[in-house]
């Protein structure tokens, strides 16, 4: 059974999150003394993408490209430098939007750390009724969700309201997490890493925990993971990004199938093969990626690009169309590229 959505606004049309030219530079003080700050850290350098509702956008790269610091200028953890954060049509953080505060009782987050993300002194009932009774729901309505919630992701409240976070195990505390992201109805669910930290059989229960409540609440996801299969089960639309950029964001299928850009191309072809007759012989791509302090110009991965050209040094390439299955590709020449084996 759905939870009630008489707060969407849009309608079921309207995209639930819009981001426009979204960024974050991290300045560095050289040190004490200095009276002029060093080039800053370009994180997030102007990106634009939107979520549909009921859908999930995975969002995959290297380590350092990006994708945690966009998680956390979604649910305004960070601040960001300039952009827009459009929730359900309304512009996040303006007086006739809708404040920070709201935002956040929409948009929920799960971190990676499952046991840093829980307080060791309370139960978990409390933890979970925590964030409602915050937000001022009474203590008993806030305790019996608590307790629907357990029931809910698989954990039997009558053995574990009462426990606390180190009496469970690495799966357990991240379906108490969960638990306690829906605590305050949430409509899109942020998943940092959510399920890279667990052994494949409870990653697999918690992918498929994922995808029920989906289900059930109609919920929305944003889904941050380094395991490219991972992504592909879960997700129905996939972001690549690249030292702060996006280089290729659609249809996971088209993008898992045939990927335009070569970046992606790598990354895909990265993955361990079971077969082996198609064990990868040669580093798909090599080099580590450009300092983010000083990214080069034009294309950032035209330095480690086997396809760049010229003008790939030269111009940033546009985030445009490529083919008609509504991908768009950041690159010169971009184009379908043949299945990639895995």
């Amino acid at each position: 059974m759905k939870q009630d959505r008489s707060d969407d606004v849009g309608g079921p049309r309207q995209p639930l999150l819009i981001v426009k030219d979204l960024r974050k530079h991290f300045v560095r003080k050289k040190g004490l003394l200095a009276r002029n700050a060093s080039p800053p850290v370009r994180a997030v350098d102007g990106i634009s993408f939107s979520v549909t509702k009921g859908t999930t956008l995975g969002i995959v790269g290297e380590s350092g490209c990006g994708k945690s610091t966009v998680a956390r200028l979604l649910i305004r953890l960070l601040d960001p430098d300039a952009g827009e954060i459009i929730y359900d049509g309304q512009l996040v953080g303006s007086p006739r939007g809708i404040s920070v505060r709201e935002l956040r009782s929409r948009v929920q987050m799960v971190f990676q750390d499952s046991y840093a993300s829980l307080n060791p002194r309370l139960p978990i009932e409390e933890s979970i009724a925590f964030g409602p009774t915050a937000d001022g729901v009474p203590a008993a309505e806030a305790n019996a969700r608590a307790i629907e919630l357990l029931g809910k992701v698989g954990l039997d409240p009558r053995i574990f309201v009462h426990r606390y976070p180190h009496e469970l195990s690495g799966g357990q505390r991240q379906r108490v997490n969960i638990a306690r992201a829906l605590a305050l109805h949430p409509r899109l669910l942020i998943l940092d890493e959510a399920v890279s930290a667990l052994d494949k059989s409870v990653e697999a229960q918690v992918l498929n925990l994922l995808t029920d409540l989906k289900a059930q609440y109609g919920l929305t996801y944003l889904f941050i993971s380094h395991d490219l299969n991972v992504v592909r089960y879960i997700s129905d639309q996939v972001m690549v990004m690249y030292l702060g950029e996006i280089v290729e964001i659609g249809p996971v299928a088209e993008i898992y199938d045939a990927p335009a850009h070569p970046y992606t191309q790598a990354l895909l072809k990265s993955q361990p093969s079971m077969d082996p007759h198609h064990r990868t012989k040669e580093a798909p791509i090599s080099g580590d990626p450009p300092n983010p302090i000083s990214p080069p110009p034009g294309c950032r991965f035209h330095t480690r690009c086997p396809l760049a050209q010229p003008i790939c040094s030269r111009e940033v390439p546009p985030l445009r169309p490529v083919g008609s299955d509504g991908r768009l590709a950041a690159c010169h020449l971009a184009t379908s590229s043949p299945a990639v084996a895995a």
